[in-house]
């Protein structure tokens, strides 16, 4: 008998509600350019700026990127500089671009930066305010959570501080840390899809992804494709998720 192989090209992706993805290899794809890690990063921006158009074409509900953790200040002076530069400019252009405009496609679109924004510079944190007050005012379809100075285990101890100072002497339980986590509100993310081949969440949504589905992908993140995010799904969809049953 014959059986016909599928080509993964032909399946098509049901999408879950949620996908987190860790943006890696910036660096190693400028490197192999000869390029600096810089040219790298602004690379990614634009790839980034890309998943996030297909994320509304596929009306994904939720997508968290990973765009600089807490141990990314040890990084050297100049690339954290030019970071900054392009979360500034990036926020920017979320106020004057994504929410200026009324077209169909962008009105239901809703960012948030989630992570210690108190230690960015006054332009960005003041850019990020105006993007919370603006969100107010939108219905989301799609919800873009952008993890900046993030970490999964600070957020969590975070949360239980949160918690003991409005709550003192009361019993801590899971949901009591739920509702003051940065994610707070959201599902936990079903896929975490990470770029450039390394198979680590490095301290990416540790609260969060006790029962989410790992996907290493190969690819740098500049090199990432929407079709890449379609192969990680399909390899999602054909999973079994138990939730620690059987």
């Amino acid at each position: 008998m014959w059986f016909k192989k599928k080509n993964i090209e032909t399946e098509k992706p049901v999408y879950p509600r949620h996908i987190a993805i860790i943006m890696d290899g910036n660096g190693r794809w400028a490197k192999k350019r000869g390029m600096p890690r810089s040219f790298g990063h602004k690379a990614g921006v634009a790839v980034a700026e890309k998943i996030i158009d297909y994320a509304i074409d596929i009306k994904l509900q939720h997508i968290s990127l990973y765009a600089f953790s807490t141990e990314n200040w040890q990084r050297p002076d100049e690339e954290i500089s030019t970071l900054m530069t392009l979360f500034d400019t990036y926020a920017e252009k979320v106020i004057n671009r994504y929410y200026a405009e009324k077209t169909e496609r962008y009105k239901s679109l809703y960012i948030r930066f989630l992570g210690d924004t108190s230690v960015l510079s006054p332009s960005i944190r003041e850019k990020i305010d105006t993007i919370e007050v603006l969100n107010r005012e939108r219905t989301p379809s799609t919800i873009v959570n952008i993890a900046v100075n993030y970490g999964g285990r600070r957020e969590i101890v975070k949360a239980v501080n949160d918690f003991i100072a409005r709550n003192p002497g009361k019993h801590i339980t899971e949901s009591d840390i739920e509702k003051y986590l940065y994610f707070s509100g959201q599902p936990d993310p079903d896929l975490i899809i990470r770029t450039g081949g390394e198979m680590r969440l490095s301290n990416f949504m540790l609260w969060e992804s006790a029962y989410s589905e790992y996907y290493s992908c190969p690819v740098y993140w500049p090199d990432f494709s929407p079709e890449d995010l379609d192969r990680a799904v399909i390899d999602f969809n054909k999973r079994t998720r138990r939730f620690g049953g059987v």
